[in-house]
Protein backbone atom coordinates (compact mmCIF):
# COMPACT_ATOMS: atom_id res chain seq x y z
CA UNK A 1 0.00 0.00 0.00
CA UNK A 2 0.86 3.57 -0.67
CA UNK A 3 1.60 5.42 2.82
CA UNK A 4 2.21 8.58 3.75
CA UNK A 5 3.94 9.10 7.42
CA UNK A 6 4.06 12.59 8.53
CA UNK A 7 6.62 13.52 11.63
CA UNK A 8 9.98 11.89 12.00
CA UNK A 9 10.11 11.56 15.69
CA UNK A 10 10.18 8.50 17.65
CA UNK A 11 7.19 7.07 16.45
CA UNK A 12 7.22 8.28 12.86
CA UNK A 13 10.60 6.43 13.20
CA UNK A 14 9.54 3.13 14.30
CA UNK A 15 6.45 2.90 11.78
CA UNK A 16 8.35 3.74 8.88
CA UNK A 17 10.09 0.83 9.76
CA UNK A 18 7.88 -1.45 10.53
CA UNK A 19 5.84 -0.96 7.20
CA UNK A 20 8.85 -0.81 5.15
CA UNK A 21 9.46 -4.14 6.63
CA UNK A 22 5.94 -4.91 5.43
CA UNK A 23 6.72 -4.06 1.94
CA UNK A 24 4.34 -1.05 1.81
CA UNK A 25 5.49 2.01 -0.65
CA UNK A 26 6.43 4.98 2.34
CA UNK A 27 6.94 8.63 2.14
CA UNK A 28 8.03 10.96 5.12
CA UNK A 29 7.58 14.22 6.31
CA UNK A 30 8.85 16.33 8.38
CA UNK A 31 10.14 20.58 8.63
CA UNK A 32 13.02 19.33 9.52
CA UNK A 33 15.53 18.09 6.78
CA UNK A 34 17.97 16.01 8.88
CA UNK A 35 14.87 13.92 10.42
CA UNK A 36 13.67 13.36 6.97
CA UNK A 37 17.13 12.03 5.40
CA UNK A 38 17.86 9.92 8.28
CA UNK A 39 14.81 8.07 7.51
CA UNK A 40 15.52 8.29 3.69
CA UNK A 41 18.88 6.91 4.01
CA UNK A 42 18.23 4.13 6.71
CA UNK A 43 15.26 2.82 4.62
CA UNK A 44 13.73 2.69 1.07
CA UNK A 45 11.77 5.27 1.14
CA UNK A 46 10.62 8.94 -0.14
CA UNK A 47 11.25 12.56 1.54
CA UNK A 48 9.34 15.13 1.33
CA UNK A 49 10.66 18.59 3.60
CA UNK A 50 7.80 20.55 4.52
CA UNK A 51 4.46 20.93 7.18
CA UNK A 52 1.84 18.20 6.70
CA UNK A 53 -0.45 20.53 6.50
CA UNK A 54 0.53 22.93 3.38
CA UNK A 55 -1.19 21.81 0.68
CA UNK A 56 2.03 22.48 -1.47
CA UNK A 57 3.91 19.97 0.35
CA UNK A 58 1.21 17.37 0.31
CA UNK A 59 1.24 17.68 -3.89
CA UNK A 60 4.55 16.86 -3.40
CA UNK A 61 4.23 14.04 -1.72
CA UNK A 62 1.49 12.81 -3.87
CA UNK A 63 -1.08 12.62 -1.52
CA UNK A 64 -4.33 12.50 -3.80
CA UNK A 65 -2.71 8.67 -4.60
CA UNK A 66 -2.47 7.36 -0.89
CA UNK A 67 -3.74 4.25 0.56
CA UNK A 68 -3.63 5.40 4.44
CA UNK A 69 -2.15 8.83 5.97
CA UNK A 70 -0.73 8.60 9.62
CA UNK A 71 0.34 12.30 11.18
CA UNK A 72 2.11 11.57 14.62
CA UNK A 73 3.61 15.03 14.26
CA UNK A 74 4.50 16.59 18.15
CA UNK A 75 1.39 19.06 17.86
CA UNK A 76 -2.45 17.58 17.98
CA UNK A 77 -3.64 20.57 15.88
CA UNK A 78 -1.03 20.28 13.47
CA UNK A 79 -2.32 16.48 13.27
CA UNK A 80 -5.94 16.78 12.35
CA UNK A 81 -5.48 19.84 10.01
CA UNK A 82 -3.43 17.88 8.01
CA UNK A 83 -5.38 14.86 7.60
CA UNK A 84 -8.44 17.13 7.38
CA UNK A 85 -6.51 18.44 4.25
CA UNK A 86 -5.22 14.87 2.64
CA UNK A 87 -8.46 13.36 3.25
CA UNK A 88 -9.98 16.54 1.33
CA UNK A 89 -6.99 16.11 -1.56
CA UNK A 90 -7.65 12.16 -2.17
CA UNK A 91 -6.25 10.06 0.39
CA UNK A 92 -8.55 7.02 1.66
CA UNK A 93 -7.73 6.82 4.86
CA UNK A 94 -6.28 9.48 7.53
CA UNK A 95 -4.76 8.20 11.44
CA UNK A 96 -3.76 11.02 13.80
CA UNK A 97 -2.33 11.11 16.74
CA UNK A 98 -3.74 13.08 19.64
CA UNK A 99 -1.84 12.98 22.41
CA UNK A 100 -3.88 16.16 24.63
CA UNK A 101 -5.46 15.05 28.23
CA UNK A 102 -8.37 17.90 27.27
CA UNK A 103 -9.75 15.88 24.62
CA UNK A 104 -12.12 13.39 26.25
CA UNK A 105 -14.15 10.20 24.95
CA UNK A 106 -16.69 12.75 23.99
CA UNK A 107 -14.55 14.85 22.40
CA UNK A 108 -12.52 12.87 20.46
CA UNK A 109 -15.58 10.90 19.00
CA UNK A 110 -16.76 14.38 17.58
CA UNK A 111 -13.61 15.39 15.95
CA UNK A 112 -13.26 11.82 14.04
CA UNK A 113 -16.57 12.00 12.70
CA UNK A 114 -16.03 15.77 11.55
CA UNK A 115 -12.34 15.32 10.54
CA UNK A 116 -13.70 11.79 9.05
CA UNK A 117 -10.73 10.38 10.95
CA UNK A 118 -10.52 6.47 10.23
CA UNK A 119 -8.75 6.37 13.04
CA UNK A 120 -6.88 8.41 16.55
CA UNK A 121 -4.07 7.41 18.35
CA UNK A 122 -2.84 7.98 22.12
CA UNK A 123 0.78 6.81 22.81
CA UNK A 124 0.18 7.48 26.26
CA UNK A 125 -3.12 6.41 26.77
CA UNK A 126 -1.96 3.13 25.26
CA UNK A 127 1.47 2.66 27.42
CA UNK A 128 -1.13 3.27 30.86
CA UNK A 129 -3.16 0.28 29.86
CA UNK A 130 -0.36 -2.01 29.30
CA UNK A 131 0.84 -0.12 32.87
CA UNK A 132 -2.71 -1.10 34.55
CA UNK A 133 -2.77 -4.45 33.24
CA UNK A 134 0.93 -6.01 34.01
CA UNK A 135 -0.57 -3.86 38.10
CA UNK A 136 -3.18 -5.78 37.85
CA UNK A 137 -1.26 -9.32 37.31
CA UNK A 138 2.32 -8.10 38.51
CA UNK A 139 3.44 -11.84 38.00
CA UNK A 140 3.35 -11.35 34.43
CA UNK A 141 6.07 -10.09 31.95
CA UNK A 142 3.26 -8.54 29.71
CA UNK A 143 -0.61 -9.33 28.95
CA UNK A 144 -2.16 -8.79 25.78
CA UNK A 145 -6.06 -8.48 25.52
CA UNK A 146 -8.35 -9.94 23.13
CA UNK A 147 -12.12 -10.22 23.29
CA UNK A 148 -12.68 -13.00 26.30
CA UNK A 149 -9.11 -14.04 26.08
CA UNK A 150 -6.18 -13.15 27.52
CA UNK A 151 -2.48 -13.78 26.43
CA UNK A 152 -0.01 -13.53 29.27
CA UNK A 153 3.88 -14.01 29.08
CA UNK A 154 5.63 -14.98 32.16
CA UNK A 155 9.01 -16.16 33.12
CA UNK A 156 9.68 -19.35 34.16
CA UNK A 157 11.81 -20.09 37.62
CA UNK A 158 14.06 -22.56 38.30
CA UNK A 159 12.30 -25.67 40.50
CA UNK A 160 8.64 -24.43 39.58
CA UNK A 161 6.33 -26.72 38.55
CA UNK A 162 6.55 -25.44 34.89
CA UNK A 163 10.57 -26.29 34.71
CA UNK A 164 11.12 -29.48 33.09
CA UNK A 165 7.80 -30.24 31.98
CA UNK A 166 6.27 -31.03 28.49
CA UNK A 167 3.13 -29.46 27.59
CA UNK A 168 1.05 -32.66 27.34
CA UNK A 169 2.01 -33.15 30.88
CA UNK A 170 1.29 -29.87 32.06
CA UNK A 171 -2.25 -30.27 30.21
CA UNK A 172 -2.74 -33.59 31.57
CA UNK A 173 -2.14 -32.43 35.75
CA UNK A 174 -3.83 -29.15 35.05
CA UNK A 175 -7.82 -29.12 34.17
CA UNK A 176 -8.06 -25.12 33.81
CA UNK A 177 -7.95 -24.57 30.26
CA UNK A 178 -4.79 -22.88 28.80
CA UNK A 179 -2.60 -23.45 25.74
CA UNK A 180 1.09 -22.23 25.65
CA UNK A 181 1.11 -20.46 22.55
CA UNK A 182 4.92 -19.37 22.63
CA UNK A 183 8.34 -20.22 24.04
CA UNK A 184 11.20 -17.25 24.17
CA UNK A 185 14.38 -19.02 24.98
CA UNK A 186 17.19 -16.47 24.45
CA UNK A 187 17.08 -15.21 20.81
CA UNK A 188 15.04 -18.55 19.54
CA UNK A 189 11.47 -18.46 19.43
CA UNK A 190 9.43 -21.26 19.23
CA UNK A 191 5.47 -22.16 18.55
CA UNK A 192 5.56 -25.41 20.33
CA UNK A 193 3.74 -28.85 20.29
CA UNK A 194 2.76 -31.34 23.36
CA UNK A 195 5.82 -33.14 23.26
CA UNK A 196 7.99 -29.56 23.79
CA UNK A 197 9.91 -29.42 26.89
CA UNK A 198 9.86 -26.04 29.01
CA UNK A 199 13.34 -25.00 30.65
CA UNK A 200 13.61 -21.97 33.47
CA UNK A 201 14.97 -19.03 31.92
CA UNK A 202 11.87 -19.53 29.43
CA UNK A 203 9.65 -16.40 28.62
CA UNK A 204 6.32 -18.41 27.67
CA UNK A 205 3.12 -16.96 26.33
CA UNK A 206 -0.03 -18.25 27.80
CA UNK A 207 -3.67 -18.28 26.02
CA UNK A 208 -6.70 -18.31 28.79
CA UNK A 209 -10.27 -17.06 29.25
CA UNK A 210 -9.12 -13.55 31.15
CA UNK A 211 -11.21 -15.51 34.49
CA UNK A 212 -8.96 -18.45 34.08
CA UNK A 213 -5.93 -16.58 34.21
CA UNK A 214 -5.08 -15.73 38.11
CA UNK A 215 -6.45 -19.90 38.34
CA UNK A 216 -3.20 -20.67 36.23
CA UNK A 217 -1.21 -18.78 37.74
CA UNK A 218 -2.14 -20.10 40.92
CA UNK A 219 -1.33 -23.28 40.31
CA UNK A 220 1.75 -22.20 38.50
CA UNK A 221 2.52 -20.88 41.67
CA UNK A 222 3.44 -17.43 40.12
CA UNK A 223 0.56 -15.54 41.88
CA UNK A 224 1.59 -12.76 43.28
CA UNK A 225 -0.76 -10.12 45.26
CA UNK A 226 -1.70 -6.78 42.91
CA UNK A 227 -0.24 -3.80 43.53
CA UNK A 228 -2.06 -1.38 45.75
CA UNK A 229 0.93 1.06 46.97
CA UNK A 230 2.73 2.60 43.58
CA UNK A 231 5.13 5.32 42.76
CA UNK A 232 5.16 6.74 39.55
CA UNK A 233 8.58 8.79 38.50
CA UNK A 234 7.36 11.26 35.84
CA UNK A 235 4.29 13.22 35.52
CA UNK A 236 4.05 12.49 32.49
CA UNK A 237 0.60 12.49 29.91
CA UNK A 238 1.13 8.37 30.52
CA UNK A 239 1.57 8.82 34.39
CA UNK A 240 -1.71 10.64 34.56
CA UNK A 241 -3.86 8.35 32.09
CA UNK A 242 -2.53 5.45 34.53
CA UNK A 243 -3.25 7.24 38.04
CA UNK A 244 -6.35 8.18 36.87
CA UNK A 245 -7.37 4.38 36.26
CA UNK A 246 -5.37 3.61 39.37
CA UNK A 247 -7.63 6.33 41.77
CA UNK A 248 -10.71 5.10 40.40
CA UNK A 249 -10.44 1.27 41.82
CA UNK A 250 -8.66 2.70 44.72
CA UNK A 251 -5.08 2.17 44.66
CA UNK A 252 -2.92 4.34 46.19
CA UNK A 253 -0.52 6.52 43.70
CA UNK A 254 2.60 9.04 45.03
CA UNK A 255 4.10 11.03 41.83
CA UNK A 256 6.97 12.53 41.61
CA UNK A 257 8.51 14.94 39.22
CA UNK A 258 11.29 17.61 39.17
CA UNK A 259 9.21 20.20 37.16
CA UNK A 260 6.81 22.21 39.76
CA UNK A 261 4.46 23.67 36.84
CA UNK A 262 3.86 19.91 35.79
CA UNK A 263 3.11 18.94 39.42
CA UNK A 264 1.00 21.49 40.01
CA UNK A 265 -1.23 20.88 37.04
CA UNK A 266 -0.71 16.68 38.13
CA UNK A 267 -2.22 17.68 41.40
CA UNK A 268 -5.24 19.91 40.06
CA UNK A 269 -6.18 16.89 37.52
CA UNK A 270 -5.57 14.26 40.17
CA UNK A 271 -6.67 15.89 43.49
CA UNK A 272 -6.99 12.75 45.40
CA UNK A 273 -3.55 11.61 44.74
CA UNK A 274 0.02 12.89 46.10
CA UNK A 275 2.01 15.10 43.85
CA UNK A 276 5.72 15.23 45.01
CA UNK A 277 7.98 17.99 44.05
CA UNK A 278 11.79 17.29 43.68
CA UNK A 279 14.46 15.27 41.74
CA UNK A 280 13.47 11.62 41.81
CA UNK A 281 16.95 10.35 40.46
CA UNK A 282 18.00 11.30 44.29
CA UNK A 283 17.87 8.38 46.49
CA UNK A 284 17.66 10.21 49.85
CA UNK A 285 13.89 11.80 48.19
CA UNK A 286 12.74 8.17 46.93
CA UNK A 287 13.56 6.35 50.61
CA UNK A 288 11.29 9.70 52.08
CA UNK A 289 8.64 9.09 49.98
CA UNK A 290 8.82 5.62 50.66
CA UNK A 291 10.08 3.53 48.37
CA UNK A 292 10.55 0.44 50.60
CA UNK A 293 6.84 0.25 51.18
CA UNK A 294 5.93 0.15 48.05
CA UNK A 295 4.25 -2.82 46.36
CA UNK A 296 5.51 -1.05 42.63
CA UNK A 297 7.60 1.34 40.98
CA UNK A 298 7.00 3.10 37.63
CA UNK A 299 9.61 4.91 35.65
CA UNK A 300 7.82 7.01 33.35
CA UNK A 301 11.24 10.21 32.60
CA UNK A 302 11.29 11.34 29.54
CA UNK A 303 14.65 9.67 29.51
CA UNK A 304 14.92 6.02 28.82
CA UNK A 305 18.97 6.09 30.67
CA UNK A 306 17.35 7.79 33.62
CA UNK A 307 14.27 5.09 33.92
CA UNK A 308 16.31 2.10 33.26
CA UNK A 309 18.79 2.78 35.83
CA UNK A 310 16.37 4.05 38.56
CA UNK A 311 14.41 0.86 37.90
CA UNK A 312 17.47 -1.02 38.70
CA UNK A 313 17.85 0.70 41.83
CA UNK A 314 13.81 -0.07 42.99
CA UNK A 315 14.65 -3.88 42.25
CA UNK A 316 17.70 -3.44 44.24
CA UNK A 317 16.10 -2.80 46.93
CA UNK A 318 13.22 -5.38 46.56
CA UNK A 319 10.41 -3.29 45.36
CA UNK A 320 8.08 -6.37 44.16
CA UNK A 321 7.34 -4.65 40.52
CA UNK A 322 9.17 -2.60 38.85
CA UNK A 323 8.15 -1.29 35.16
CA UNK A 324 10.61 0.90 32.93
CA UNK A 325 9.19 2.69 29.91
CA UNK A 326 11.84 2.91 27.00
CA UNK A 327 11.30 3.78 23.86
CA UNK A 328 14.34 2.76 22.47
CA UNK A 329 14.53 -0.66 20.82
CA UNK A 330 19.00 -1.18 21.75
CA UNK A 331 18.12 0.54 25.49
CA UNK A 332 15.16 -1.85 25.81
CA UNK A 333 17.17 -5.41 25.13
CA UNK A 334 19.73 -3.88 27.38
CA UNK A 335 17.19 -3.28 30.54
CA UNK A 336 16.35 -6.92 29.87
CA UNK A 337 19.20 -8.19 30.04
CA UNK A 338 19.75 -6.20 33.45
CA UNK A 339 17.43 -8.35 34.64
CA UNK A 340 14.26 -5.48 34.20
CA UNK A 341 11.37 -8.17 33.40
CA UNK A 342 8.74 -5.35 32.89
CA UNK A 343 9.59 -2.68 29.84
CA UNK A 344 7.51 -1.46 27.69
CA UNK A 345 6.87 1.01 25.03
CA UNK A 346 4.68 3.51 23.79
CA UNK A 347 6.07 3.41 20.69
CA UNK A 348 5.51 -0.36 19.97
CA UNK A 349 1.86 -0.35 21.73
CA UNK A 350 1.33 2.49 18.34
CA UNK A 351 2.98 1.06 15.65
CA UNK A 352 1.14 -2.46 16.24
CA UNK A 353 -2.34 -0.47 16.16
CA UNK A 354 -1.29 0.67 12.68
CA UNK A 355 0.22 -1.74 11.75
CA UNK A 356 -2.81 -4.23 12.31
CA UNK A 357 -5.01 -1.32 10.75
CA UNK A 358 -3.20 -1.13 7.24
CA UNK A 359 -3.23 -5.23 7.39
CA UNK A 360 -7.13 -5.29 7.56
CA UNK A 361 -7.18 -2.75 4.66
CA UNK A 362 -6.20 -5.67 2.67
CA UNK A 363 -9.59 -7.82 4.12
CA UNK A 364 -9.71 -11.06 1.76
CA UNK A 365 -10.16 -14.57 1.70
CA UNK A 366 -12.92 -14.47 4.12
CA UNK A 367 -11.79 -12.98 7.65
CA UNK A 368 -10.24 -9.52 8.63
CA UNK A 369 -7.81 -8.29 11.28
CA UNK A 370 -9.43 -6.93 14.40
CA UNK A 371 -6.01 -6.58 16.80
CA UNK A 372 -2.35 -7.19 16.03
CA UNK A 373 0.09 -7.71 18.76
CA UNK A 374 4.02 -8.03 18.39
CA UNK A 375 5.51 -10.85 20.89
CA UNK A 376 9.10 -11.95 21.42
CA UNK A 377 11.03 -8.79 20.69
CA UNK A 378 9.11 -8.96 17.16
CA UNK A 379 9.88 -12.58 16.43
CA UNK A 380 6.27 -13.51 17.15
CA UNK A 381 2.68 -12.11 16.25
CA UNK A 382 -0.39 -12.67 17.69
CA UNK A 383 -3.36 -11.68 15.76
CA UNK A 384 -7.32 -11.46 16.13
CA UNK A 385 -9.52 -12.19 12.77
CA UNK A 386 -13.37 -11.89 12.70
CA UNK A 387 -14.48 -15.08 10.70
CA UNK A 388 -16.80 -13.82 7.58
CA UNK A 389 -19.44 -15.75 5.36
CA UNK A 390 -17.41 -17.50 2.73
CA UNK A 391 -14.65 -18.91 4.59
CA UNK A 392 -13.64 -21.73 2.88
CA UNK A 393 -12.76 -24.14 6.07
CA UNK A 394 -15.42 -23.15 8.04
CA UNK A 395 -16.91 -26.46 10.00
CA UNK A 396 -13.73 -28.10 9.23
CA UNK A 397 -12.16 -29.54 12.31
CA UNK A 398 -8.76 -27.86 13.08
CA UNK A 399 -6.58 -31.48 12.86
CA UNK A 400 -8.26 -31.81 9.30
CA UNK A 401 -7.01 -28.49 7.73
CA UNK A 402 -3.15 -28.27 6.88
CA UNK A 403 -1.62 -25.39 9.07
CA UNK A 404 2.04 -23.69 7.76
CA UNK A 405 4.58 -24.34 10.13
CA UNK A 406 5.48 -22.14 13.37
CA UNK A 407 1.36 -21.05 13.22
CA UNK A 408 -0.95 -22.01 15.95
CA UNK A 409 -4.79 -21.28 16.48
CA UNK A 410 -4.67 -20.16 20.09
CA UNK A 411 -8.18 -19.79 21.00
CA UNK A 412 -11.85 -18.86 19.67
CA UNK A 413 -14.72 -17.05 21.11
CA UNK A 414 -18.03 -17.72 19.77
CA UNK A 415 -20.74 -15.83 21.34
CA UNK A 416 -18.73 -14.72 23.75
CA UNK A 417 -17.71 -18.30 24.86
CA UNK A 418 -14.13 -18.66 25.05
CA UNK A 419 -13.01 -21.97 23.67
CA UNK A 420 -9.00 -22.91 24.51
CA UNK A 421 -8.76 -25.35 20.82
CA UNK A 422 -8.44 -29.05 20.44
CA UNK A 423 -7.98 -30.61 17.09
CA UNK A 424 -11.75 -31.60 16.70
CA UNK A 425 -12.98 -27.73 17.29
CA UNK A 426 -13.75 -26.10 14.14
CA UNK A 427 -14.13 -22.59 12.98
CA UNK A 428 -17.18 -20.65 11.68
CA UNK A 429 -18.71 -17.66 10.76
CA UNK A 430 -18.57 -14.75 13.00
CA UNK A 431 -15.44 -16.66 14.98
CA UNK A 432 -12.99 -14.57 16.60
CA UNK A 433 -10.22 -16.31 16.14
CA UNK A 434 -6.77 -15.84 17.80
CA UNK A 435 -3.49 -16.93 15.26
CA UNK A 436 -0.40 -17.05 16.63
CA UNK A 437 2.77 -17.25 14.14
CA UNK A 438 6.56 -16.88 13.92
CA UNK A 439 8.29 -15.65 10.45
CA UNK A 440 5.11 -15.17 8.82
CA UNK A 441 3.29 -12.17 7.84
CA UNK A 442 -0.21 -12.59 8.22
CA UNK A 443 -3.25 -10.51 6.38
CA UNK A 444 -5.96 -13.16 6.61
CA UNK A 445 -6.83 -15.95 8.45
CA UNK A 446 -6.04 -18.52 4.84
CA UNK A 447 -2.66 -17.30 5.20
CA UNK A 448 -1.33 -19.75 7.92
CA UNK A 449 -3.27 -22.89 5.98
CA UNK A 450 -1.44 -24.68 3.29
Amino acid sequence: MRIIIAGCGKIGAALTRLLTGEGHEITVMDTVPRCVDELVNTYDVQGVYGNAADSDALREAKVEQMDVFIAVTTSDELNMLACLFARRMGAGHTIARIRNTDYNDDSLSFIKQELHLSMSLNPDNLAAQQLFNILKLPSAVQIETFRNIEMVQLKIKAGSVLDNATLLELRRRISTPFLVCTVERGSAVFIPDGHFTLLAGDTIGIVASPVDIPKLLKKFDLMSKQARNIMILGGSRAAYYLARKLSFIGNTVKIIDKDKTRCRDMAALLPSLSVIHGDGTHQELLFEEGIRSMDAFIALTGTDEENILLSVFAQSIAVPTVITKVNSDELARIAVKLGLDHVISPKRAVADVVSGYVRALHNSAGSKIETLYRLADEKAEALEFLVDADFKDAGIPLKDIHFRSNTLIAGIVRDRKTIIPSGADYIKAGDRVIVVTAGHTCKALTDIIK
